[in-house]
């Protein structure tokens, strides 16, 4: 079984933040009103372009480590089923060759829909389990 350089805990907290991102919209009011109460807090869930948790995952990526970000791209790709847990050194270097043309992996993994469901069954490719923000434990 091959091994990770990022660790279960650094992923479950990006599958969080992923989940978080991914249950954005489209700013279908584009007139609210400058009380979030008197909207029913609708516009926590539209995207206006500023969002703080893009922000804080692209952040995150960033402060990783170079071969962190490599397993991070590979495990997104693993659980997308663009291979599996027995060609983990191909998803590997495949995700190397891209880095060292696009620097900009925070960027490529916000781009991807369903992030988090892919870096969750990624894990679960490697046996591997994560701890949400509650504490409790997830696949």
């Amino acid at each position: 079984m091959p091994t990770l350089t990022i660790s279960a805990e650094d992923v479950g907290y990006l599958i969080v933040k992923a989940r978080e991102f991914d249950v954005k919209e489209a700013n279908s009011d584009p007139d609210s009103g400058s009380n979030a109460t008197d909207d029913n807090m609708i516009d926590v869930l539209q995207d206006n372009g500023s969002d703080p948790v893009a922000s804080e995952i692209a952040g995150f990526i960033n402060s990783l480590s170079e071969e962190e970000k490599i397993d991070l791209v590979a495990l997104m790709r693993l659980g997308r089923g663009d291979g599996t847990i027995e060609e983990w050194d191909d998803l590997r270097r495949e995700a190397a060759d891209e880095r060292e043309r696009n620097r900009h992996t925070a960027r490529y993994l916000l781009g991807q829909p369903l992030l988090g469901d892919y870096l969750a069954d990624g894990l679960a490719a490697f046996g591997l389990s994560w701890v949400d923000d509650e504490g409790d434990a997830a696949e």
